[in-house]
């Protein structure tokens, strides 16, 4: 019996920790073949290499797509993508997928739907429909439901946005978040473990930080960081701060020469370039909060029962448990919010993405449909 060859594609540590359990899942079915893609910042030095994390856990990586360019300016990042779709292009011609596995909204992930769409490749994306106001993510996300066929949503809201978008309920799948699946098969370290890991000690409080660019605000994206920056200097050097580098978008640079400064005048202070995913939950696990804009505060982080400082517009619109804590960019307003996420109790905190079990969701779906080519051709669903 011929094995369906399941294309999963993966551009950064991040979405590689949402993609692996269901990349497992692939592996082990023995009706389909997993094939591996692995392109952005997983093969730049500059952000770890992290690739090579993906062959540690048993991996084979079928393609790797080089397309960054040493350049976070809006001219390099769009140069980016030309050459991911140029790599993409020559990548699923080679590989022939029956179905290619998307996640996100990133714009290596947009380079892959175009290059797929033209190969009349059928897409599966995951996490489509989800809102996130202060980034060009926003725009990326809607146009790659577009260009899908089936769409594995992580929330009610998203099920009903792709419908927005004109996309048949038929094909609509609201499976939780893999995020859960993630956490769930993870034996965090224990606390000394961890300290050795990292070596760094424990203080009194600790913070885990993460910020990214703001990739539609113009210039705003340091300005916003400083901001961050003074409200964690003046709560004092007895409060552990744990830093990870922002990703490959406009204003990364300036975001990470802004941590290094801080980290090199500030003893309390560390920052790691890719913790990977079981050394990064374990660190929620033991952190008083997390504190940042990236989207982990609200997928991952309320599965810990601990507070995220959710800070400006990046992660608007999306559904947030009652463990997120959100404010403004300005200094007197994050060191509130950080205030009171010392004293939060999040112990009811009930994560909304799901039940840990989205990866099985995901195998039995694919695994139902006989023909991926017939979705090719998609009418507009009509909503009266």
């Amino acid at each position: 019996m011929l094995k369906h060859k399941i294309c999963v594609v993966t551009g950064t540590r991040a979405d590689y920790g949402l993609l692996r359990p269901l990349m497992n899942e692939i592996k082990k079915d023995q009706e389909l073949q997993l094939q591996i893609i692995a392109t952005g910042m997983h093969l730049s030095p500059e952000f770890g290499l992290t690739y090579r994390e993906i062959e540690e856990d048993a991996f084979t990586i079928d393609k790797k797509i080089e397309m960054l360019l040493s350049s976070d300016t809006p001219v390099g990042i769009t140069k980016s993508i030309g050459l991911a779709i140029i790599g993409f292009a020559d990548a699923l011609h080679q590989l022939q997928p029956d179905l290619l596995i998307l996640l996100g909204d990133r714009y290596e992930i947009l380079a892959a739907a175009q290059a797929a769409l033209i190969a009349k490749i059928p897409i599966a994306h995951i996490a489509g429909g989800d809102t996130t106001e202060g980034a060009f993510d926003e725009a990326i996300r809607h146009s790659i439901t577009k260009m899908s066929h089936i769409h594995f949503v992580t929330n009610e809201k998203a099920f009903q946005r792709v419908k927005q978008l004109g996309e048949n309920p038929r094909f609509i799948y609201n499976v939780g978040s893999t995020a859960i699946d993630s956490i769930i098969n993870i034996v965090p370290m224990d606390r000394s473990e961890l300290e050795k890991a990292l070596q760094f000690k424990f203080l009194q409080k600790n913070l885990l930080i993460t910020f990214h660019p703001v990739t539609l605000e113009c210039q705003a994206s340091g300005r916003q960081f400083n901001e961050l920056l003074k409200a964690l200097h003046d709560l004092g050097s007895e409060i552990g701060l744990i830093f990870t580098k922002p990703n490959a978008d406009p204003e990364g640079r300036e975001i990470i020469r802004l941590i290094d400064d801080f980290v090199s005048s500030h003893s309390n202070a560390v920052t790691y370039t890719s913790l990977g995913q079981k050394l990064y939950f374990s660190l929620i696990k033991y952190v008083d909060a997390v504190v940042g804009n990236s989207s982990s505060g609200i997928y991952e982080v309320p599965s810990f029962k601990k507070p995220t400082v959710n800070i400006g517009d990046r992660q608007k619109g999306r559904l947030m448990a009652s463990s997120v804590i959100n404010c403004t960019p300005e200094k007197s307003e994050i060191e509130k919010a950080i205030r009171e996420a010392f004293v939060k109790d999040c112990s009811d905190t009930v994560n909304p993405y799901g039940d840990g079990n989205s990866s099985a969701k995901i195998i039995q779906i694919i695994k139902s449909i006989d023909d991926y080519k017939s979705l090719l051709k998609k009418h507009f669903f009509e909503i009266i």
